[in-house]
């Protein structure tokens, strides 16, 4: 009996503002909050609260058969709490059907694991937490940033204590199979893979409203045949993609929401054919492969590497700065220095950065806030510099014993208002 089990990845960055080199040591706000607050607001009402609603109607129409799930960074969530409380509470609305499940990631959607595995441990259970008190679930299930994804990282979760993990079917390790089975790692022992089918997920994804794709225009009955067509060569279907596919990406016009509405009982109608959630697949299947991913890959561009985030002396020196400052960051004990440090670990501003041309260049391009990738170079170090130019005036502070002093030196206050009191910092 194949089973269909949807993913949604639900993410938004805290973005930066154009910090430029005038504002060090002048200047300790650095987010945009106005473009934050625009995008969330314009997404919410495009995506969120529409499909939330038509999510939960068809939880209810189908009488539970239809199961889903989702992976909800702790950055938008936070902005949920901050700009669009509404949201967050049709989030809980369909926790509540007992018919979603939520899964684990980094709270940050950062980079961590390849950086440092103690911040990675840090994310991952301040994000367990906030699923816990919002949605009343343990998470079993790890997803990693972007589908991020090795042999060690299989092992090193599988020690936290998951179940499971989401990843890319990745075709060139695959190597002819499919990934419509359930999978082991070759570094961990009881760990189960669920693998992304990348063609059938793209269909609605990225294909839907092409009009200049071969099987355009996409139908409800043309997509149940192609589900139909894993009977008796897997066991789940995985359709992994972006939550801003509905509305977003793919417009109401194009007829995404008409699709999604008639989708679920076309594929009950098949009496083989159910949805679960990715717990559910992991104890109602067993493993029939090994899948051996020696180096990292991801489901972003062509590559499915780390190429969108890594390919370029920007990205890779900027990131690499980031970390540089973890030791002390964690040593000074400020809170808000902390809350900065981790937001600067968000991948999107390393993806902003992305030099690559052609199709992939254009996806980066359609989600940065910048006017080039050399722009979201330049703010992100001239933000760096900053935040590098507080630690270090806090931490001399502190290693003199200077106590007072160094509780003077912040960043900003719990409400996000710049500290008055202040002095300004010298280069």
């Amino acid at each position: 009996m194949p089973s269909v089990c949807f993913y949604f990845q639900v993410h938004q960055p805290f973005r930066i503002k154009d910090y430029s080199f005038f504002d060090i040591g002048q200047s300790h706000l650095y987010e945009d909050d106005k473009k934050n607050e625009e995008i969330l607001n314009k997404v919410a009402e495009k995506c969120y609260l529409k499909t939330n609603r038509k999510m939960l109607d068809l939880i209810h129409r189908h009488n539970g058969k239809f199961r889903i799930s989702y992976s909800i960074s702790g950055t938008a969530i936070e902005q949920f709490e901050k700009y669009r409380p509404d949201v967050l509470q049709s989030f809980i609305d369909l926790a509540n059907t007992g018919c979603v499940e939520f899964l684990s990631e980094t709270y940050s959607h950062s980079l961590s694991f390849i950086y440092s595995k103690d911040e990675f441990v840090r994310q991952v259970n301040k994000h367990a937490a906030m699923i816990k008190k919002y949605f009343n679930q343990v998470p079993k299930v790890f997803r990693n940033t972007e589908l991020i994804f090795n042999n060690e990282l299989a092992a090193f979760i599988e020690g936290m204590g998951y179940k499971g993990i989401i990843c890319e079917g990745v075709d060139r390790i695959l190597n002819g199979r499919t990934p419509n089975y359930l999978y082991n790692s070759v570094s961990g022992k009881n760990i189960k893979l669920l693998l992304k089918n990348y063609r059938l997920s793209d269909d609605i994804a990225f294909r839907f409203s092409d009009k200049g794709w071969a099987e355009f225009p996409l139908t409800v009955d043309k997509y149940k045949k192609w589900v139909y067509d894993v009977a008796g060569n897997g066991e789940t279907i995985n359709l992994f993609m972006d939550y801003e596919t509905f509305g977003e990406h793919q417009w109401e016009s194009t007829g995404i929401f008409d699709f999604l509405d008639h989708l679920p009982g076309a594929i009950l109608e098949h009496p083989d054919f159910n949805f679960k959630t990715p717990s559910e697949v992991i104890d109602a299947y067993p493993a029939r492969d090994t899948y051996d991913a020696h180096n990292f890959t991801s489901w972003a561009d062509m590559e499915r590497d780390l190429s969108a985030w890594l390919s370029n002396s920007m990205q890779k020196e900027s990131i690499k700065r980031i970390y540089s400052l973890e030791q002390d960051v964690k040593a000074c004990n400020d809170p808000d220095i902390l809350n900065v440090w981790e937001r600067l670990q968000t991948s999107d501003h390393y993806y902003y950065m992305c030099t690559k041309f052609w199709n992939d260049g254009d996806v980066h391009k359609y989600f940065s806030p910048f006017e080039s990738p050399y722009d979201a170079y330049m703010f992100f170090m001239n933000v760096f510099s900053d935040l590098e130019c507080v630690l270090k005036r806090k931490m001399a502070a502190l290693n003199t014993g200077d106590v007072e002093n160094a509780k003077r030196i912040r960043l900003q206050s719990n409400d996000g208002e710049l500290i008055k009191d202040q002095p300004a910092l010298s280069s």
